[in-house]
């Protein structure tokens, strides 16, 4: 009898079960997920999906620059080193101390056209001294993945920005070094090799 009495107290202190009631959305929620609804079907349609699929762009990489006020065959020299140069070198040409040389001010950017563009075209491994500084590290090649023109262009915006003055490269200077190297398949070893294409 006092086990049942228990029992019967410890079910009348019980919380009913929660229930949602009437509204288990909000309605302004169903709202806002009807007109996304609604303008995604309508997108669709507008959207034309049925157009021919071959009708995509397929301009050249020649008529790109064209169109954008380039001149067929400008290369943007400073959009070059932001895509492949700056992760390292920074986009201040500071480098990393320690880690990445800096271009502002390097001897090596500064010296002969031609020892840039071999430095671009093949790469470096190995010890190499930048203002007194020495970095152990690895620069890739970018003979096979940028054009003469390419790497023309980034050593002109490189050898004109962060306070070197030492003037722009031009194509045929980049084609030279291309071709008077063409048998190489390794990168520089740092100061020991760059040092002779002074």
């Amino acid at each position: 009898m006092i086990q049942d009495i228990n029992q019967a107290d410890a079910q009348l202190r019980e919380h009913p079960d929660p229930h949602e009631s009437g509204t288990p959305v909000p309605r302004t929620v169903i709202a806002v997920v009807s007109l996304a609804l609604l303008w995604a079907v309508g997108y669709i349609f507008m959207a034309h999906p049925s157009a021919d699929p071959s009708l995509g762009d397929s301009r050249t990489s020649k008529e790109l620059m064209a169109q954008a006020g380039g001149g067929a065959g400008a290369v943007d020299g400073a959009q070059i080193f932001g895509a492949q140069c700056a992760a390292c070198h920074q986009a201040s040409g500071s480098g990393v101390p320690g880690v990445f040389p800096p271009l502002a001010g390097s001897e090596w950017v500064n010296g002969k056209d031609s020892l840039a563009a071999n430095i671009l075209l093949h790469g470096i491994s190995g010890k190499l001294t930048v203002k007194g500084q020495a970095y152990q590290g690895a620069m890739p090649a970018f003979g096979d993945k940028l054009s003469d023109a390419q790497i023309a262009a980034v050593l002109s915006h490189v050898r004109t920005q962060f306070g070197n003055s030492a003037g722009k490269v031009d194509e045929a200077a980049v084609k030279a070094a291309r071709e008077s190297t063409k048998g190489r398949t390794t990168p520089w070893t740092g100061d020991d090799e760059l040092a002779k294409l002074k």
